[in-house]
């Protein structure tokens, strides 16, 4: 090699690009301080979700990062769409089969990760998965969407398939079955899980990566203790 050649440091598996390293943003946002939180995590959480989704301000806002763990500690993570909330936690569907849904079985411990980054804010949940009501969850089946009914029956979520081509023969045959119109029954092995936390934080984006990060954590008694943790 000549002394003038040049030597890169990049992976070459990766091909050019550019440099993750390189990439940074300067967050210009108004400033979180305990004073101006809601009582309650939930109902500060009903004021960010409300500006997160004004006017397209975040492509789907209801879209979270749950993470689970298995019974030996190993985590997964996917993104799955927030369909309830109240003052008592977070609720989302799956099939009970899926590998969330196993993992909580085993481990109910769970975290959330609301992603908002247009508006330079995070949600962080902890708590623990509880699975919802049988009622609870037909009456939220039965306002989904009658293709996306038949996809609950068609999916075996998580387990290996073999081709598109299967899945897809799986989706025709349940809609040859119940056609529009036809009352498709609630699957046994789908439902919701509600999360219910023992902490959340509210993170803001700030200049000089001075992030306001403020945390509820539950104390009992339905009380919450607010702290602010370090950037």
């Amino acid at each position: 090699m000549r002394q003038d050649d040049h030597v890169s440091d990049r992976d070459p598996l990766l091909g050019p690009g550019p440099d993750p390293a390189s990439m940074r943003k300067q967050y210009r946002a108004d400033g979180l301080d305990a004073s101006g939180l809601a009582g309650h995590p939930m109902e500060q959480f009903g004021r960010w979700f409300a500006q997160a989704a004004a006017e397209g301000a975040v492509y789907e806002p209801n879209a979270m990062v749950v993470s689970t763990a298995d019974a030996e500690g190993r985590p997964s993570s996917r993104t799955v769409l927030l369909k309830q909330f109240d003052e008592r936690g977070f609720v989302f569907f799956t099939n009970y089969g899926s590998r969330k849904a196993r993992e909580l079985a085993e481990n109910a411990h769970v975290a959330l990760l609301f992603p908002w980054h247009p508006v330079a804010r995070q949600v962080v949940v902890t708590g623990t998965a509880v699975r919802t009501g049988r009622d609870e969850t037909a009456a939220y089946f039965r306002t989904r969407p009658h293709g996306s009914q038949l996809g609950a029956w068609a999916s075996a979520q998580s387990s290996v398939v073999a081709s598109r081509a299967e899945l897809e023969a799986s989706y025709a045959e349940l809609a040859a079955r119940y056609p529009e119109g036809e009352k498709v029954p609630v699957p046994p092995h789908w439902g919701g899980f509600r999360v219910v936390p023992d902490a959340v934080e509210f993170w803001q984006g700030r200049e000089n990566r001075l992030h306001d990060r403020l945390r509820y954590v539950d104390v009992g008694g339905g009380e919450w203790r607010v702290e602010r943790l370090s950037p």
